[in-house]
């Protein structure tokens, strides 16, 4: 592909620029005869990555697959322009169940779990938790190992089956925004005013690895962030700065965040 190099430095810069190099290796397979290819469950970041990969490839179109309508981890597809035929995600839907009375369990068991069995997590997408059990979007040739290995989850025993993928309703979410200012744009003060704690605790939190800037992590507690940033702090949740509102008369910036509870 033209530009390969110039789209990995780009993306360096982000720490991206590995992703770059294995989305822009996927799409070029399909110049080797194949209609189209798929890659690994990805983070919404990646999507932009593929975007631009797929601006650069002039015979290609990209298609985003996540099993449902909202999902956060998604499968990219480069397709030939020319292919008409079917396109297999390589995506199934499994429900994992177990005894109600165990609610506790929670989507970091869930993860663990999985984790613990020493699958990558680009096999696997979304945790969508129930009271009574969980569904997961996994690559279809997942299925069968989780069906024989994963049988506790922190001790529980659970059952696992396939269930329709488009059985999985849109996720819905609930927002709260959130008008407020904040001495400067700088990521500790924005995770302060965003999730209601302490600037100090904000920039522990940072230090500690626990906040992610657009699902890479956080460089620092004076990383500047702008519009359209995603903010996530583990065992809070993730809001948005969806918008920089000004600047009022005391000199601090007006900002809208969107909290998604």
């Amino acid at each position: 592909m033209k530009n390969r190099d110039n789209i990995i430095r780009y993306y360096k810069g982000t720490d991206n620029g590995a992703l770059a190099a294995r989305l822009i290796d996927l799409a070029d397979s399909t110049d080797k005869g194949r209609p189209y290819a798929v890659s690994e469950f990805v983070l919404p970041g990646a999507v932009q990555i593929g975007e631009t990969v797929s601006a650069h490839a002039a015979t290609l179109v990209l298609r985003v697959n996540g099993g449902y309508e909202g999902a956060e981890r998604v499968k990219l597809c480069f397709i030939r322009n020319d292919y008409e035929g079917p396109v297999d995600f390589g995506l199934t839907a499994c429900r994992i169940t177990w005894d109600a009375r165990y609610r506790l369990l929670g989507h970091r068991d869930v993860l663990g779990a999985l984790m613990s069995l020493g699958i990558d997590r680009g096999r696997f997408g979304d945790i969508i938790m129930h009271e009574d059990g969980a569904v997961i979007l996994v690559d279809t040739k997942l299925l069968p190992y989780l069906q024989q290995n994963l049988e506790k989850i922190a001790m529980v025993s659970v059952t696992i089956s396939e269930v329709p993928v488009a059985s999985i309703p849109p996720r819905r979410e609930k927002i709260k925004e959130i008008k407020t200012t904040v001495a400067s744009l700088r990521l500790d003060a924005v995770v302060s005013s965003g999730f209601g704690i302490s600037r100090t605790k904000a920039a522990e939190a940072i230090k500690g690895e626990r906040v992610q800037v657009n699902w890479q992590p956080a460089k620092g507690a004076s990383q500047e962030v702008g519009a359209g940033a995603v903010i996530s702090l583990r065992g809070k949740g993730r809001m948005e700065l969806a918008e920089v509102t000004g600047t009022s008369r005391k000199g601090r910036t007006g900002v809208l965040l969107r909290r998604y509870m």
